[in-house]
């Protein structure tokens, strides 16, 4: 091929080994070649056109996989409550503590209290940990400010967390996670105050990609959940659900009926919001490190989910209360050693269903051409060592927009 049908990018990856997790599988003689920070060729190097490369980039037989991807996060947050963990050692329950001032609320008095710089750099701990595994994109959710000036001050914080690292931020707003203080016996006042002033406040910032809730026995009914997605679709902003964490209280069917881009925790979902989800193509967001935390015993409904073809992501749920957990490779771990899943839902749990999980399926989570440039490669021999091993981070070098 002469000089002049060459084509010019700015960097490939070569002499590796890729799990794409899309349809082409597993490549054992990859390469991937990116320009401006997108993708333009991932597939066999013997199929590969010929390109002019600025950086030419020997990966020694390593294994590419998609960058990692955290879809479900509470990051930024103030305090910790390690002493609630003690209470749930000496018997107390989750539902106990949080009936009793802990819980959210506990957090929530600290985090009111905290600048937006003590969030940021509370939080830059926590990111740190889990860029340090391979993580380019992570989802931060409000909810521990519970007012509209700390609800604001907690995304501010998030989204500066993607300007102080190199990685992708997406935000959610969590208004309708618990019922602050000074609306105690008046939750419906509450939810008038998220829908009416805090939504459309924070939508016209431009602080949210999309607005989420807790529909649970300590959190939020059905019918108040539904009046904060139709108020959320109102001002343009998708929605996703904490759902069916510690009850079946057909959450997770309601957020399919508004296209949810995801429902989480679904340890109690039964066959109805299953079906619900397959339907609206909800993805199923299972969140092992809760479970594990509390102990949990009702384990979500895997098998009915793979029957149904709903999508299973995987995330760290990352919180100081019941998932103090900034480990994606010990969540995929949970997730097979608890859950069952295999080695290829826990891979694909935690990049391209995870992705979709956010909504970005068409922009990260595989390594396809035309998509970010988002790549973790890793010393292992094969991929089923990300989610074996325990305590050991085998990342070599993570890859964000093409750097």
């Amino acid at each position: 091929m002469n000089a002049e049908s060459r084509l010019s990018c700015d960097r490939i990856w070569l002499n590796a080994k890729a799990a794409t997790m899309s349809d082409a599988g597993q490549i054992e003689d990859a390469l991937i070649a990116c320009d401006k920070g997108r993708i333009v060729y991932a597939g066999p190097r013997d199929t590969a056109p010929e390109f002019d490369a600025v950086e030419r980039i020997d990966c020694e037989g390593r294994w590419i996989t998609p960058g990692l991807i955290d879809c479900h996060t509470h990051l930024v947050h103030a305090g910790n409550r390690a002493h609630e963990f003690e209470l749930r050692l000496a018997g107390a329950s989750y539902e106990d503590i949080a009936r009793a001032g802990g819980g959210i609320v506990s957090t929530m008095m600290a985090t009111r209290t905290a600048s937006e710089g003590d969030l940021v750099a509370q939080a830059l701990i926590r990111l740190d940990a889990l860029i340090a595994e391979g993580a380019t994109t992570v989802e931060i959710k409000s909810g521990y400010g519970l007012s509209l000036d700390s609800e604001i001050g907690m995304l501010r914080a998030a989204r500066r967390l993607g300007e102080e690292r190199r990685v992708t931020i997406v935000t959610s707003f969590l208004g309708a996670h618990a019922l602050p203080p000074e609306f105690a016996g008046r939750a419906d006042d509450y939810i008038d105050h998220v829908c009416r002033d805090m939504i459309p406040a924070i939508a016209a910032l431009g602080l949210a990609d999309a607005v989420d809730g807790f529909c649970e026995t300590i959190g939020f009914t059905p019918a108040q959940i539904e009046r904060v997605f139709t108020a959320a679709k109102a001002h343009g902003l998708p929605v996703k659900l904490h759902a069916e964490q510690l009850s079946n209280s057909e959450g997770a069917a309601l957020a399919a009926r508004f296209g949810a881009l995801s429902a989480d925790h679904l340890e109690h979902l039964d066959r109805a919001g299953v079906a619900a989800m397959k339907a609206s193509g909800t993805v199923a967001v299972l969140l092992p490190g809760a479970y594990y935390f509390t102990r949990e015993t009702h384990l979500p409904p895997v098998e009915a989910l793979r029957e149904a073809g709903v999508p299973i992501a995987l995330a760290t749920d990352c919180n100081p209360g019941t998932s103090p957990l900034t480990s994606l490779l010990l969540a995929m771990n949970m997730g097979a050693t608890l859950f069952r899943l295999t080695v290829e839902e826990c891979l694909k749990g935690v990049t391209a269903n995870a992705a979709r999980a956010l909504g970005m399926g068409s922009d990260t989570g595989t390594l396809e051409a035309g998509k970010s440039c988002d790549l973790a490669i890793w010393d292992i021999e094969r991929p089923a060592e990300l989610v074996c091993n325990i305590g050991r981070n085998p990342l070599h070098a993570r890859v964000w927009r093409g750097l």
